[in-house]
């Protein structure tokens, strides 16, 4: 497989979707208080850190970061998707969104005061994963906060069709959480605190609490 075929078919599939998945997901934080927990505990890890910038990096149709903006952070969206940033942009005016891969984060070194990456890792190979997490730490000062949400399992799927029975082509990852934690660590991370989510459901999640060392 050529290395960037992953990125431009997950850049294609949602630009596909981006409609659909907007409107499937819009109030979805409402029903779930597990994930607005976690999210107000991160929200309040950067205001103690002093606040600043936050970066949703994979932000989908921005529902993460305007819920991020009600919490008093500054957080805006990045995704690789120009059909997602779109629909960001119009469901969320006058918030920040841009164009841009996690790949290659076009951030200035140790310009954000936290970052989060939630459920948009789950596409990227293991190969790509740990020089993901080091662009992070590049962009995130000393001791701001990582916050990383994530299908746990083994194994990879091809999802060949999404939201609203639209074609899709993206390799969808479920992995174990000391896996993760151990690429965190590898990557200039400390890891402080992990959240499994619905355990015994179907398509179990963890969320994985981590700061920039030095």
């Amino acid at each position: 497989m050529d290395p960037d075929d992953w990125l431009a078919d997950t850049r294609t599939s949602y630009d596909t979707v981006a409609v659909s998945y907007a409107e499937q997901i819009r109030d979805a934080l409402d029903g779930l208080p597990y994930l607005r927990a976690a999210l107000a505990l991160f929200a309040d890890s950067v205001r103690s850190g002093g606040g600043g910038p936050v970066a949703d990096v994979g932000c989908g149709p921005g529902h993460v970061t305007a819920h991020l903006r009600g919490l008093g952070v500054d957080a805006f969206g990045i995704d690789v998707s120009p059909g997602m940033i779109d629909t960001a942009r119009a469901d969320h005016p006058g918030l920040r969104f841009e164009v841009g891969s996690m790949t290659a984060l076009g951030l200035a070194d140790g310009s954000l005061a936290g970052a989060l990456a939630f459920w948009s890792l789950i596409h990227v190979p293991d190969v790509e994963v740990p020089a993901v997490l080091s662009g992070f730490r590049r962009a995130l000062r000393p001791d701001a906060p990582l916050l990383v949400g994530f299908h746990v399992g083994d194994g990879s799927r091809l999802k060949t069709e999404g939201y609203g029975g639209h074609p899709m082509r993206v390799h969808v990852h479920r992995r174990q959480p000391a896996r993760v934690s151990g690429w965190l660590r590898d990557a200039g991370f400390t890891v402080e605190t992990e959240m499994l989510l619905d355990p015994e459901g179907s398509t179990p999640g963890a969320i994985l609490f981590a700061r920039r060392r030095g």
